[in-house]
């Protein structure tokens, strides 16, 4: 029987999580190919990114899926969006615009959605609980064997792409995920000091 302030050993059956936690790096969309996830696979991953923190279970978020002929019909909005907002910008540059989301086999537009709630469940909390699905969507994605990164770049910010998305005027991008089959191991990074970071509060503050 364990005294109190005994340190427990971890469970046997969680190491393995443990380890993937602790080893965790996002993927580069640019190394990503084919396969992406099967559509039984897809609904799995979605599923499990929806399990997050939720206050009130408002579920203040949805998703928009780019697969197939429609990540390159998208980027078309994408093309266009850039050219307006840089018009000195050379034409093969609308080009490589219109093409990021062919960087991977699908990419998953995870749209913060906030809702009106009687009980007062505060909207910060709701833009929190959409940047947990990404997080827990790169997690599921990178479990199954995929490569997964969230990114939102400049088209995340751009009100003509957010229109072209459907977006209303509340919603905001939290991110696109773009998840694929890693031609390359993603590389570690250096990670930031936890010292300075790190403070416990005490009743002399």
């Amino acid at each position: 029987m364990p005294e109190l302030n005994d340190i427990l050993p971890l469970p046997a059956e969680n190491k393995a999580v443990f380890k993937f936690l602790e080893n965790r790096r996002s993927n580069l969309a640019k190394a990503m190919g084919e396969p992406g996830p099967s559509e039984a696979q897809l609904q799995d991953l979605l599923t499990i990114a929806a399990r997050v923190p939720d206050h009130r279970k408002l579920a203040p978020w949805r998703f928009i899926l780019f697969q197939g002929s429609a990540r390159a019909d998208f980027g078309q909005h994408i093309a266009s969006a850039f050219m307006k907002a840089n018009p000195d910008m050379p034409a093969d540059r609308a080009i490589f615009e219109g093409q990021r989301f062919l960087r991977a086999p699908l990419v998953v537009g995870v749209i913060s959605s906030p809702k009106e709630c009687p009980r007062g469940t505060p909207e910060w909390e709701q833009v929190l609980s959409s940047g947990a699905v990404c997080y827990n969507l790169c997690l599921a994605a990178q479990a199954a064997g995929f490569g997964a990164q969230w990114l939102t770049e400049w088209y995340g910010y751009n009100n003509d792409v957010t229109q072209a998305m459907g977006l209303k005027p509340a919603e905001k991008i939290a991110g696109f995920i773009y998840i694929g089959t890693p031609s390359e191991a993603p590389k570690e990074r250096v990670r930031p000091d936890l010292k300075p970071l790190v403070s416990a509060w005490t009743s002399s503050q």
